[in-house]
């Protein structure tokens, strides 16, 4: 009997978990100039093992990109990649589901990461939402100055991201 019960309560823990995800992103990149650049890109971010699809917007210089179901996401990878391709992230706005997770002092925490509202709500967010990063490497240097304050870095490991709704 105890062991069915830790068994439920094991799944109910994750069936919580699993709901909560990021599912999709737009991604706007700077200094794409062709065509040949955007391929590039794209190329480029198709070797992260979390990405599902991306379309590239030509006129816009952003990609749209969905994830994959229960496969954690990890925005630095996508910075690093569209570095490597020789580009610079310029904005990256991402939807992320809120099921099953709670916003704690302007915080909630992913895959690791801990994620800092620098724009606070007072309302709860519980389904999908779409904030923007603003940390350097994934916004222009006077957004991230803007929200450049010191986050008080409670995680016990991974890494701060500062987002904005």
């Amino acid at each position: 009997m105890k062991t069915i019960k830790i068994f439920v309560a094991i799944l109910a823990l994750s069936i919580s978990v699993a709901n909560a995800q990021f599912t999709k992103a737009e991604l706007q990149v700077s200094g794409l100039t062709c065509s040949m650049c955007s391929k590039a890109t794209e190329k480029s971010l198709r070797t992260l093992g979390f990405i599902s699809d991306i379309k590239a917007d030509l006129n816009r210089n952003v990609f749209l990109i969905t994830f994959k179901k229960d496969v954690p996401v990890n925005l630095d990878q996508i910075s690093k990649k569209v570095q490597s391709a020789g580009f610079f992230v310029n904005n990256l706005k991402t939807t992320f589901n809120f099921s099953g997770t709670k916003l704690v002092n302007n915080t909630f925490s992913y895959a690791g990461d801990t994620y800092y509202l620098v724009t606070p709500t007072d309302k709860e967010l519980n389904g999908p939402a779409t904030f923007t990063v603003v940390d350097k490497g994934f916004a222009p240097a006077a957004v991230y100055k803007k929200y450049s304050a010191p986050v008080a870095n409670n995680a016990k490991s991974g890494r701060v991201y500062r987002i904005a709704i």
